[in-house]
């Protein structure tokens, strides 16, 4: 099996999708890894060391070549058109909302695999992009926030006077959150934080943190639903949204990480809250890039809103590329032994596999996941017609970044 890893074209990606290890690890089970010139570099992984690892470094034509492509990014028109059809291309495909481009590359005759896609079942903990990714994100918002902050993170008592600790509150206690928690802990801070799962409650406590919510008896008995987000009632809600808002007004710093795949971010702050929190606080908007979940928040911006600054960086586990790219690499790596023949080490794909199942967007000239399929795949079109519906694998739904 040819493998390619080409440098990223994405303006502002500054992550790659393999390691000295994963080439190491590719190679040792006979597969043969091209990877183009500068493509680590910007993660500080030098041709060298992909050399020494025993890679070969060559040139953006080696994707012609190639059996399979491992990328961050979704591949542009420009790579497409030098991909031979069959090319199977692993990456973060980022499809919802970009049906052209998927579109584009069933056009291309490529496999393409979405790894944000992968279901959440034990054998691929491994291979979860969202978590290794959004682990470092929630840890970068930190550091953000306390390098944008005119004050100090901890409580220091001097013979001048004591300085009072940064609040800190983090609204969504998902993988990037609970990061969030722990980091603003680990600097000093006095954190609290929410999420719309009662369960959640519990991993917020536990990292020393306070919970917010409204602990009526509503709450309580969605708190036993298994750990997942119940629907709650409008005056529940009403409720929850009064606290935040007024538990907001006395925080110095708020961070927010709530996504859900495949929609737009859901809003949790408003204007007005924004406009009630202290002169010179801050709020840094994971989900900028989704549309925010801070009104007026700007992708790659930082606003002043009134007596506060939201901070929209982009990419941001790219603003820990040597540390993500580590992480990432391994991630694709795992996939990737899935379809090798452990006899063989050639590329093998069994499509009945419930992982691919899951990822695949494009095969053999169409759009085949049933999520984004302009046009029914035969498999699908069959099943429907036996009045069954398509498999689309367990796909990750819901909950925060």
């Amino acid at each position: 099996m040819k493998i390619f890893v080409p440098k990223e074209r994405t303006e502002g990606e500054s992550r790659v999708a393999a390691s000295p290890d994963t080439v190491k690890k590719l190679t040792g089970k006979g597969a043969e890894v091209l990877v183009e010139s500068g493509a680590g570099e910007a993660s500080r992984i030098l041709d060298a060391a992909f050399e020494d690892a025993g890679a070969t470094i060559a040139g953006p034509d080696a994707a012609g070549a190639a059996d399979m492509v491992l990328k961050v990014r979704r591949p542009t028109r420009e790579e497409l058109s030098s991909y031979g059809s069959g090319t199977a291309v692993i990456a973060t495909m980022d499809p919802y909302g970009h049906e052209d481009e998927v579109a584009a590359m069933a056009e291309a005759g490529i496999l393409a695999f979405a790894m944000e896609l992968m279901p959440r079942i034990t054998r691929a903990q491994v291979m979860d992009v969202l978590s290794s990714q959004a682990n470092l994100a929630g840890y970068r918002a930190v550091l953000d926030a306390a390098a944008a902050f005119d004050r100090a993170f901890p409580m220091m008592m001097t013979a001048a006077g004591t300085v009072p600790a940064a609040r800190v509150f983090v609204m969504g206690a998902g993988v990037a959150g609970l990061q969030a928690i722990a980091t603003a802990r680990r600097l000093g801070a006095v954190v609290t934080a929410t999420d719309v799962r009662p369960a959640a409650k519990e991993q917020v406590e536990s990292l020393g943190s306070k919970f917010i919510a409204v602990e009526d008896e509503e709450f309580k008995a969605a708190e036993t639903a298994g750990g997942y987000a119940k629907e709650m009632s409008e005056g529940y809600r009403k409720k929850q949204a009064e606290l935040v808002a007024a538990h907001i007004a006395k925080q110095d710093i708020v961070i927010t990480t709530a996504l859900i795949p495949g929609r737009p971010a859901p809003r949790l702050v408003t204007a007005a809250m924004v406009a009630s929190m202290r002169p010179g606080s801050l709020l840094v908007d994971l989900a900028v890039e989704r549309g925010g979940n801070v009104e007026g928040a700007k992708a790659g911006e930082t606003v002043t809103a009134g007596p506060a600054r939201i901070i929209g960086h982009a990419n941001v586990p790219g603003r820990i590329a040597a540390s993500a790219s580590l992480l990432y690499a391994k991630n694709l790596a795992a996939f990737l032994e899935t379809m090798t023949d452990k006899e063989t080490g050639a590329l093998k794909i069994d499509f009945d596999d419930d992982l691919v199942k899951a990822t695949l967007l494009t095969r053999d000239g169409r759009v085949v996941h049933p999520n984004f399929a302009r046009e029914k795949a035969p498999a699908a079109a069959a099943a429907e017609s036996a009045g069954g519906a398509p498999a689309t694998g367990e796909s990750r739904q819901g909950g925060n970044a």
